[in-house]
């Protein structure tokens, strides 16, 4: 399906795993460059390689917590500074730990 994404320029948050990670694999299949950012630096940079091993997009790994505005600039500058604009930003968030809704 084509969504009309191809070359936008994507920012996903908390992306090293789960919905994050989801998001900026098919932002990536549909042929969007995708900045990914997440606090595990380890994790987001085989993710990023996973990705774009899989879609044939670039994918930027940028480690940030977003708790730290530094860091939250810092992510939109290397987006700026490698794709050249921003498109799209997926604000994502690592939620608590799993438990029983009570």
């Amino acid at each position: 399906m084509d969504l009309g994404l191809r070359d936008k320029v994507a920012i996903v948050m908390a992306a090293s795993k789960g919905l994050g990670r989801a998001c900026a694999a098919a932002l990536a299949a549909e042929g969007a460059l995708v900045t990914i950012g997440a606090r595990g630096a380890q994790a987001l940079e085989k993710t990023a390689q996973e990705i774009q091993q899989t879609t044939g997009s670039r994918v930027l790994a940028v480690s940030t917590d977003v708790t730290r505005a530094e860091d939250t600039e810092a992510i939109v500058e290397a987006a700026v500074r490698e794709f050249g604009r921003i498109d799209i930003l997926v604000n994502n968030a690592g939620g608590p730990p799993a438990g029983k809704f009570e």
